[in-house]
């Protein structure tokens, strides 16, 4: 009797180990599935600055590139090496006309070092978007995002 009373705490303890390891599991997926953003519409204009941005900032120059318009792409001269990249585009506002649209947003410029560690810097700007056979493309692009490879592409 005295063997079969030992295994019962046994058993209870490896149940509550197995649940706090549960619990832990859950919690970490919790945790790193809520990521980024959801992503916007694409058909809409902020969902083309969502993802022009999101281009600029991972240095992915060809799909940056994908959404501007030809007037756009024939003023981009590259990207401006001495600038630093915003680390985060936030959303502002969406004024959408009927073929054209302005989209507000918030840059956030992270500036490692200095005497008291890492600073911020944020400022407001805007892109504006025309339609081309039905689909939003950036038309000027804030200084600060300003990546491309300068050659017109035809679309």
């Amino acid at each position: 009797m005295d063997d079969h009373a030992a295994r019962k705490p046994d058993r209870i303890l490896l149940a509550i180990v197995g649940v706090v390891v549960v619990l832990v599991v859950v919690a970490l997926a919790v945790v790193f599935s809520r990521g980024g953003p959801a992503p916007l519409d694409e058909a809409s204009p902020a969902g083309v600055v969502q993802r022009y941005s999101a281009a600029v900032i991972d240095g992915d120059t060809a799909t940056a590139d994908s959404y501007l318009t030809d007037a756009a792409r024939s003023t981009c001269r590259g990207s401006y090496p001495g600038a630093p990249r915003p680390t985060r585009v936030v959303l502002i506002s969406t004024t959408e006309r009927t073929d054209t649209a302005t989209v507000r947003v918030s840059l956030v410029q992270t500036s490692p070092g200095g005497p008291f560690g890492s600073s911020e810097y944020e400022s407001e700007d805007a892109f504006s978007l025309i339609k081309v056979n039905g689909k939003w493309m950036v038309d000027q692009v804030p200084y600060p995002l300003m990546s491309c490879t300068g050659s017109p592409v035809k679309q």
